[in-house]
């Protein structure tokens, strides 16, 4: 598995687990580890959410800010951390990498604060960006009250110890104890004044004060206090370099999916499109019966409203299709929609299902809502056993969630809710559909959309043919030889005939026309793709569970399969 993969296969995994806190520390590490510093970033303030005092997620993250030149962000990232007796050494190193750039004293600060700590931490290099020699922190003082000079001195007095002005001993060194300046001896005479001596270089102090016992001692806060004395020759401050900015930290945001609402949101936008289909009943081979009863719920109410006003019928209602695979169910449900003029939505799966509890619900009612708002509107579902398939099979709450939802909007919040809306759904497996869905004012009524006949297969052939160059043609011919082909194998046996013929007017320079022969030839090279199989499972149901005489009309159909 390359890294890739592997990083992949993290980032579904946090999406399907978005709490799981050692998955997301451990993806966000890899990110960080393959220089993907926007998205580990991301991911280390997502665990941050989770486990809000984790210091290896706070230092994950100070590290990537580093990365990134984001130097304020690192170091307000680290400032909770740095109050920590037993703090890991990568905080001091990190807070001189973090405030070098913003702040060169602080880094020097936290330079020898570190390699006080631990010698093992000296970096040449970082030394040298510092200003600073590479060498071990500077020796203990001496046991003498005689002054020592910070650095080595130039060619000038040395300083005076009546003054009060003591040497600034290492981090981790107690500082000499002080004796009173002894009284100055009054001269014989008044000497000349001494040149003054040029002024020594400025040298970086080293912190001064009580040295640290044991794990509970620090550094000194960062925060310098408005009411200390500013450092002088007379009485010395140990400098607390103001490494952190006053401005507040970013607010957390949580990661949002891709489209769609937030996580979380009592709202959701249907990702289904509302379409106008160009496809009428004149387009529909065969299938008589279907299409007259889809006039009676959708088509006739429309044109002829007062007749059916006078009888208390309403446009709208549920239709469900069945059959095999590739028998047109679908074109169906186009034609029905382009005969009306009405809006189309073709939902899918995709439009409904999501992994977070309560957004299938939501995305299911915002469809309604739009088919409601565009009527007259043919809101279809394909597939439909995946939405509303029977509660009695399924182990999951949310499953059955979804089809309690589903239920209700199509009984719709009173009775005109679904008026103009014609619901349709098609299915391979209508047995796995719950009985609940079958009762009246769901889907009522069952059609069963079979096979084409012989006619129906001419009818198709026909109109498959008609935009095409065409010599002498006889579909009932093919029809015949075509027995048990769907609408779907029809279609791919009419594309195989014109990639021959394409291959033959390549070669010949013009266009031949089609013929019945090419459509015969391949016609012997194909074979019906799922009618058999799928009467074969139907049979099951019609014989064995049918005391409700609900697959009655598939009984025909049955009589010829061996």
């Amino acid at each position: 598995m390359t890294d890739e993969t592997a990083l992949n296969a993290l980032r579904e995994a946090a999406l399907l687990s978005p709490e799981n806190l050692p998955l997301r520390r451990h993806l966000a590490g890899l990110l960080l580890a393959a220089g993907r510093l926007a998205e580990a970033a991301g991911e280390y303030r997502a665990a941050l959410a989770l486990s809000p005092r984790d210091v290896d997620l706070t230092i994950g993250l100070a590290e990537t800010y580093v990365r990134q030149g984001e130097y304020n962000l690192a170091l307000r990232t680290l400032d909770p951390l740095v109050d920590m007796p037993d703090r890991p050494i990568r905080v001091d190193m990190l807070m001189v990498r973090a405030a070098l750039p913003v702040n060169r004293p602080g880094a020097v600060y936290w330079y020898r604060h570190a390699i006080g700590r631990d010698p093992s931490q000296a970096d040449p290099e970082l030394a040298a960006r510092l200003g600073l020699e590479d060498a071990p922190p500077s020796p203990p003082p001496p046991t003498t009250n005689a002054p020592v000079p910070v650095s080595p001195p130039p060619p000038a007095a040395a300083p005076d110890p009546a003054a009060g002005w003591h040497p600034s001993p290492p981090y981790g060194q107690s500082p000499p104890p002080r004796s009173p300046a002894p009284p100055a001896p009054t001269p014989p005479a008044p000497a000349p004044p001494a040149p003054t001596p040029p002024a020594p270089a400025p040298q970086v102090p080293a912190p001064q004060g009580p040295a640290p016992q044991g794990p509970a001692a620090g550094p000194p806060s960062l925060i310098p206090s408005s009411s200390a004395p500013a450092p002088g020759p007379a009485a010395y401050a140990p400098i607390t370099p103001a490494l952190i900015p006053a401005s507040p930290a970013p607010p957390y945001t949580p990661p949002q999916p891709a489209y769609g609402a937030p996580y979380g949101s009592a709202e959701a936008e249907p990702t289904a499109e509302v379409e106008r289909s160009r496809v009428t009943f004149a387009d529909v081979a065969g299938m008589e019966g279907v299409k007259e009863a889809l006039r009676m719920k959708l088509l006739l109410p429309a044109q002829q409203p007062e007749l059916f006003a006078a009888y208390g019928k309403r446009a709208g209602g549920g239709v469900l299709l069945y059959g095999p695979p590739g028998a047109g169910k679908t074109h169906l449900a186009r034609a029905a929609a382009g005969e009306l003029g009405a809006a189309f939505v073709n939902v899918g799966l995709a439009d409904i299902l999501d992994m977070w509890t309560g957004s299938s619900e939501r995305n299911l009612r915002a469809t309604f809502e739009m088919a409601r708002r565009n009527r007259p509107c043919v809101l279809f579902f394909d597939e439909v056993d995946a939405l509303a398939a029977r509660r009695s099979d399924m182990r999951q709450a949310h499953s059955r969630q979804i089809v309690n939802q589903f239920l209700a909007e199509l009984d719709g919040v009173d009775e005109h809710a679904n008026e103009g809306v014609l619901v349709l759904a098609a299915t391979n497996a209508p047995w796995y559909i719950d009985v609940a869905f079958r009762r009246p004012g769901r889907f009522d009524q069952m059609v069963f959309v079979p096979p084409p006949d012989t006619v129906a297969r001419a009818a198709m052939l026909s109109l498959m043919c008609r935009d095409k160059p065409l010599g002498k043609m006889d579909f009932d011919k093919v029809a015949k030889a075509t027995e048990g082909f769907v609408g779907a194998d029809l279609k791919g046996l009419v594309d195989r005939a014109v990639e021959a013929k394409l291959q033959e007017s390549i070669r010949a320079g013009r266009p031949i026309p089609l013929s019945t022969p090419d459509l015969m030839a391949a016609a012997r090279t194909m074979r019906p793709t799922a009618v058999r199989e799928w009467l074969g499972t139907a049979r099951n149901y019609v014989l064995h569970a049918n005391e409700s005489g609900v697959w009655d009309e598939l009984l025909p159909w049955l009589r010829d399969l061996r």
